[in-house]
């Protein structure tokens, strides 16, 4: 069986009712994550929880020191889960993450949490770059809606848009229900 591992990627207080930068559906994509990160617990998978911290003088959120800036307890890492502090959009990018997953023999990543359309992307990219087989569970991430010269996109169309670019060519992209009927095949 592949060797795989579970990013979860800054699922953080600052993305929730009550932070700086509210996700759209970010409570249930929450709902899903944690769903799955307690199926790979269960399968003693690799988990590693990627938590952003924004160093940039001008940041609106994920501030340093700040309780928006840690886990959401949705996603709250457990001892002896690896908790990866990131500076840049791509979780691999000046941290040692792909040291920590290749140590670990690990050929499959899957990743969960956000955003669609920034780091969940950079990450899922990143992975198939450096040759894991890459999955992207759609349901457990979520975003927010975006404007671009003049023209509003909505989150759901956001997300969507960035699901399936990533599905062409970059990653098996499934839903938190089909990954998880997966693991129980997995285990009959």
């Amino acid at each position: 069986m592949t060797k795989r591992a579970l990013v979860v990627v800054d699922i953080q207080n600052d993305y929730f009712p009550g932070g700086k930068w509210i996700l759209d559906g970010v409570e249930a994509a929450a709902d899903n994550a944690h769903a799955v990160i307690e199926s790979f617990r269960a399968h003693g998978d690799l988990i590693v929880h990627i938590r952003h911290e924004s160093l940039a003088k001008d940041a609106a959120f994920f501030l340093p020191d700040t309780d928006g800036a840690q886990l959401h307890k949705k996603a709250t890492a457990l001892p002896g889960e690896r908790v990866i502090v990131k500076h840049h959009m791509n979780p691999f990018r000046e941290t040692d993450l792909r040291e920590i997953l290749d140590a670990q023999g690990i050929r499959e990543v899957v990743a969960i949490g956000a955003m669609s359309h920034m780091c969940i992307d950079a990450v899922t990219r990143a992975s198939d770059d450096f040759g894991f087989e890459t999955t992207v569970i759609h349901d457990a991430c979520a975003t927010h809606a975006l404007e671009f010269r003049g023209v509003s996109v909505p989150a759901v169309q956001v997300h969507a848009a960035f699901m399936a670019a990533l599905s062409f060519g970059y990653a098996k992209v499934v839903s938190a229900a089909e990954f998880l009927s997966s693991e129980r095949n997995r285990n009959a």
